[in-house]
């Protein structure tokens, strides 16, 4: 008896141990921009996991700016960051904060976006699955024809990620011919309005004769679809990723095929803990669910992956089930009778 009360004494000390320790933390996130809907959810899950384990949260906006970026992680260091959450808005130019952060003992996570620094951990879903169920869910409903790629920010290593899985289900039937490349460009910082200008462009050089457009989230989806609706084209196939709601709702309307959800509200929670479990000593390769992932350019980075999943018109009610949008947002303006996650 005296022994099973001892053993109950001392979790509760290291439970009150391990309370007041993060109570002492604060994870410093530094966000690349607040443009896209997504990162609002991210940010609301880190949050509730921090609150959680008593750790304090501070942030700051890059406002898509590199060099914003930069003097933002020196500030929130300033501000008594233990732990760092970044979302680089350009991963070539983060270097020199992050090796600032590490040399001062502060870890570094990365967050979505791949920041190749070994020092750094990576948490983001498995982007070049999110590629190849983009491609895939496109190509099943057009496996002949001129095809668009509308990729990523040139400064982002997903957005080659991305195109690589894209290019992995689709290679072969643009070395066969069935598929014929009209179109493909980076799109400078995810923006939406770039993405319709260049869809717009590639419209006009090939008289409209687009059959399929392969856009790697859903924010530049949004642009094609503007795109193609002033043309007259709303409906050929169009993929996205992120599952925002209004994504979500095109794809109801049959605007856009496809939208790989990420749940960002697991991707924030996750990566809020492990943020707490290196301020507090752990080593990057000790955190729960580690894997060793190489780098497009060879750096072996610490990264946990979680996996993405494609949603189509019949699988709607997954995130209508999962609480991640309600059904009234996903069916507005969806014929009664077309779509079963709406009826």
């Amino acid at each position: 008896m005296k022994k099973l009360l001892s053993t109950a004494m001392l979790a509760g000390t290291v439970l009150m141990s391990a309370n007041a320790f993060a109570a002492d933390l604060t994870v410093g996130v530094s966000w690349s921009n607040f443009q896209e809907e997504r990162w609002k959810t991210d940010e609301a899950a880190i949050k509730s996991a921090l609150e959680a384990a008593g750790a304090e949260y501070i942030s700051a906006d890059a406002q898509s700016s590199p060099s914003k970026q930069l003097s933002d992680i020196e500030s929130l260091i300033a501000r008594g960051a233990n732990a760092l959450i970044v979302l680089a808005q350009d991963s070539s130019s983060i270097g020199p904060a992050v090796t600032k952060a590490t040399n001062e003992g502060i870890p570094v996570v990365g967050y979505d976006r791949l920041i190749e620094d070994a020092s750094a951990y990576y948490i983001t879903f498995n982007n070049k699955e999110v590629g190849r169920l983009q491609a895939e869910a496109v190509f099943a409903e057009q496996p002949k024809g001129n095809y668009v790629f509308i990729k990523g920010a040139p400064t982002d290593p997903n957005a080659n990620l991305l195109h690589e899985g894209q290019l992995e289900v689709l290679q072969a039937a643009i070395d066969s011919g069935d598929i014929k490349v009209v179109g493909e460009a980076y799109t400078d910082s995810w923006q939406p309005t770039i993405a319709q200008r260049n869809m717009e462009q590639f419209l006009t050089a090939a008289d409209n004769k687009v059959d399929a457009v392969v856009a790697s989230n859903d924010g530049t989806a949004g642009g094609v679809v503007a795109a193609l609706s002033a043309q007259g084209m709303q409906g050929i196939p169009v993929s996205g990723q992120d599952g925002d709601h209004a994504a979500l709702n095109r794809v109801a309307l049959g605007t856009q095929t496809v939208s790989v959800w990420k749940d960002a509200r697991l991707l924030g929670k996750r990566a809020a803990e492990i943020a707490v479990e290196l301020a507090g000593g752990t080593k990057l390769g000790d955190v729960d669910g580690t894997a060793d992932w190489e780098s497009p350019n060879g750096v072996t980075m610490k990264s946990y992956f979680l996996d993405p999943v494609a949603i189509t018109q019949n699988k709607l009610d997954l995130v209508i089930d999962a609480g991640w949008v309600s059904k009234d947002v996903v069916c507005q303006g969806v014929s009664s009778g077309k779509v079963a996650a709406c009826n």
